[in-house]
């Protein structure tokens, strides 16, 4: 095993100290965005630790809270999933702004896997990216349930915020009140509050063998909330991406109801379509949902919710505005 070496006082001296390979990942595209380092012992092909810069105040800000929320993790019962989760090492300095450095975990991201050839073409290869989020879900909802609340808190101050941010768009008074027809559905019902990660989508999932071997980029969880908000963010997320290889206006390999061209086809095509996957994506829905004790007919709305959600809550005001629009269409739409 690795011995944890002395503490880095400035990210210049880590980088500086690392006795192997050190490579910088491309940066995110949010507005605020994190340059991500990994760190590799001398001779190993595998990182032995990661480090995330921020390149803005706000960013700095993210990272103190992923820090905190990993440090709180780590203080629970979290059992054989906690190897699955990020470890802190000291945080370093970057000209006054925190570094966090986290040990890196085994696996191969779900996303890279994704993208491969005809992966999401496959019902048996989605099925199985399915199978692996659930049951790491499950997992962690027994581990770190609170107590219960009602469901329709997943929208507490979702409708303020959309209507506050999307003020320019004269069809928001319409999403507004289509959020409280939404909050009436939801409301009576109790979930479970567990910790929830807030971005759980393939690009922050690492598999190994069949399994989650690594949930990364904590940054926007909480140690309590709605444990429907994963489950449902899992299945949008897969399906936002699905049309990426796809000329626009040409059937999806695989998905005979999908054809790429508007912006969240995915997600029209998995709340509302037909066929095995929009079959597959309710039916992890639904099993995620009774599981929880909340009702299987609310699969849809705990879907829409979710999607107003990230319109509210996403740093990229272009990726808000377009989920909205894809509210917009969906909430619209007969069921």
């Amino acid at each position: 095993m690795t011995s944890v070496a002395a503490p880095a006082t400035t990210f210049a001296d880590l980088v500086d100290g690392a006795a192997g390979r050190v490579v910088c990942l491309s940066m995110s595209k949010d507005p605020n965005a994190k340059l991500t380092v990994l760190l590799f012992d001398q001779g190993q092909a595998q990182p032995s630790r990661v480090a995330k810069v921020p390149t803005t105040d706000a960013a700095a800000r993210t990272i103190d809270a992923e820090a905190a929320v990993l440090a709180g993790l780590h203080q629970m019962d979290l059992g054989p999933l906690a190897d699955t989760i990020p470890k802190l090492w000291p945080m370093a300095d970057d000209h006054g702004r925190p570094v966090l450095v986290t040990s890196a975990l085994p696996g191969r991201q779900m996303l890279a896997v994704y993208h491969t050839w005809r992966h999401t073409a496959r019902p048996s290869a989605v099925s199985a990216d399915f199978a692996a989020a659930g049951e790491w879900l499950a997992q962690l909802a027994q581990r770190t349930c609170s107590g219960h609340r009602d469901l329709a808190t997943m929208l507490d101050s979702a409708a303020e915020v959309i209507e506050r941010r999307f003020a320019d768009d004269p069809a928001t008074s319409s999403d507004v009140r289509a959020l409280a027809a939404l909050r009436e559905q939801l409301a009576g019902h109790l979930v479970p509050q567990v910790v929830v990660h807030n971005d759980f989508w393939p690009g922050n999932l690492l598999v190994d063998q069949g399994r989650i071997s690594g949930v990364i980029d904590w940054e926007g969880a909480s140690l309590e909330g709605s444990a429907v908000r994963d489950v449902a963010h899992f299945a949008l997320t897969y399906s936002l991406y699905l049309d990426r290889h796809t000329r626009s206006g040409r059937r999806v390999a695989g998905h005979r109801g999908l054809r790429a061209g508007v912006w969240g086809a995915g997600l029209d095509y998995a709340v509302g379509g037909v066929g095995w996957y929009p079959t597959l994506v309710q039916s992890f829905v639904t099993d995620g949902l009774e599981r929880l004790g909340v009702p299987a007919h609310l699969c849809r709305p705990v879907l829409l919710a979710e999607i107003a959600c990230v319109a509210a809550e996403a740093d990229h005001p272009e990726f808000a505005r377009n989920h909205l629009l894809a509210f917009r269409r969906l909430s619209q739409a007969r069921s």
